[in-house]
């Protein structure tokens, strides 16, 4: 018996009704780690299904199939250990009939699946959703069966869903979640435009390696994925697909870009730890791996990093006459760990606070930031930053730049850094503001061209960013208005936090200094 597809509904808002069964919109984000891995779930068994009916139409019965994906799992990419009791039933019908204690058996289920599969351990079966916190389950088995009948309504079969769609309908559910995630949310998710700019930018070539050392939900890597197969459609070749590597703090995210990553049919290597500290990918002597491309959109102003992590590094990223940033914002700390991770062809895009473009410029004295900036406009390595709208982010209404480094810029744009004002290029949206595709298309084009253009875009030479004390941000240089003269005030405010903080550690190391010789 076949489940009812539910085509009068889109699969994006069946995705979310599913999610808000078990307690409405308000509160569906608290549950994305109870959520995610069933609707995963929902697809690995459709597609399992879909792959047992091909098998039986060779062997004439389904009861047959499933006995020989038992023995021979090679034949079906994930083997579920999920046999319902009439053959003919779908395989979800095994968790989707739970009626006793539902909590227990889906954690039962989801775990046996994993246990078959190693690709799953530690993704589908880290969630125990029988758990209780103070004797009190965390969701009940009246909510969980709800939520269990809302997503069987709607088949994820091969047949029904092409892995593309569900990817992106998979990718709206976690910008949903963002969307109430509050000041976590910019932890898993960026932006799908701003995604989409920077893969579109870098420009990915077939069977090239990406990687990603702050990944999230894996997002960044799933964009240049597509920008590659898009740019590739129509060639007579085989298209290899890109190599992507991610690494990823949070266990519970760490999950989710895994998930991502095969629900859009993906492949790709994703490590889960603190990369500044421990980066995990690295070649057989132990050095830091490089790639042809790296992408990232870091925690912004992390400051939590002191001069002695910097210190103790083993692997040369924070080379001479750049190293410690300071501890008030580790922005340029990503961005020397990125460069270290790019190969002699290498491209990187990273999104970074506004104020990583401009902080410590035009102020009396040295700072560390600045210092750091300056070596890379010193060495050439940027080729162009891009100033972004405000509200776009979910964790904060600032607007955020994205910098594109290149270690082999061609010889027409040596000594010279492009910039990109695209503060003016959004729409209105709820809760968030948005660049519509024909921005998108806009913004890519003028950055890969090199296209000036008023208001929006200017090449500018390594003698006039020196004059202006290293200040790349496009906004000091791009007015979008004739009554624009003066800097972004959320540019001030946080240039006025980190000087502030540099002030506190310059007391503090004083007052150590004095305290050590009795004054």
């Amino acid at each position: 018996m076949a489940i009812k597809n539910g085509n009068d509904k889109s699969l994006e808002s069946w995705i979310w009704a599913a999610a808000c069964s078990i307690r409405g919109a308000k509160d569906a984000p608290k549950f994305k780690d109870y959520i995610l891995p069933l609707i995963f779930t929902k697809r690995l068994c459709d597609v399992f299904d879909d792959e047992v009916n091909r098998i039986a139409a060779q062997l004439g019965s389904r009861k047959k199939a499933f006995q020989l994906a038992k023995a021979d799992h090679k034949l079906v990419r994930f083997y579920l250990p999920l046999v319902p009791d009439d053959p003919e039933q779908p395989v979800w019908s095994v968790i989707r009939k739970l009626s006793d204690k539902i909590g227990e058996g889906v954690t039962t289920h989801m775990r046996a699946i994993a246990r078959e599969n190693p690709l799953l351990q530690g993704i589908i079966d880290r969630v125990d959703f029988n758990a209780t916190t103070h004797g009190q389950r965390d969701l009940d088995d009246d909510r969980l069966s709800n939520l269990i009948e809302a997503i069987s309504t709607k088949r994820l079969g091969l047949a029904d869903v092409e892995a593309d769609i569900i990817g992106k309908s998979y990718e709206y559910l976690i910008r949903k979640f963002a969307e109430g995630g509050g000041q976590s949310a910019g932890e898993f998710y960026t932006p799908p435009e701003v995604g989409t700019i920077m893969s579109r930018v870098l420009a990915p070539e077939p069977g090239m390696t990406v990687y990603d050392p702050c990944c999230g939900s894996g997002g960044l890597l799933v964009k240049c994925e597509i920008a590659m197969e898009e740019s590739a459609k129509g060639k007579k070749r085989t298209v290899a697909p890109l190599k992507l590597f991610g690494q990823e703090f949070t266990p519970e995210t760490w999950a989710m870009a895994n998930m991502n990553m095969i629900i859009h049919d993906m492949e790709g290597q994703i490590e889960i730890g603190d990369t500044f500290k421990n980066p995990k990918f690295r070649d057989r002597g132990g050095k830091l791996r490089t790639f042809d491309r790296v992408v990232a959109n870091p925690m912004w102003n992390q400051n939590w990093f002191t001069e002695a992590d910097y210190d103790a590094d083993e692997l040369g990223r924070f080379p001479a006459g750049a190293g410690f940033p300071g501890k008030s914002s580790a922005d340029w700390g990503w961005v020397q760990h990125m460069h270290a991770s790019l190969n002699d062809q290498g491209r990187a895009a990273v999104v970074l606070d506004t104020g990583a473009a401009s902080r410590g410029s035009g102020n009396a004295g040295s700072n560390k930031e600045k210092t750091v900036r300056q070596w890379f406009v010193d060495h050439d390595l940027i080729e162009s930053v891009l100033y972004l709208p405000e509200n776009l982010f979910y964790n904060t209404t600032a607007p955020g730049i994205v910098l594109f480094l290149n270690k082999t810029k061609p010889k027409t744009r040596q000594g010279k850094v492009f910039l990109v004002n695209a503060s003016q290029v959004f729409e209105k949206g709820d809760p968030k503001n948005f660049i519509p595709d024909a921005g998108i298309q806009r913004l890519a084009d003028t950055l890969i061209g090199w296209n000036e253009e008023e208001k929006l875009s200017r090449i500018v030479d390594h003698a006039e960013l020196k004059k202006n004390d290293y200040n790349i941000s496009p906004s000091r240089y791009i007015h979008t208005s004739d009554a624009e003269t003066y800097r972004p005030i959320a540019e001030i405010v946080e240039e006025l936090k980190v000087i502030e903080a540099e002030a506190r550690e310059t007391d503090r190391a004083l007052k150590e200094i004095l305290e050590k010789i009795g004054v």
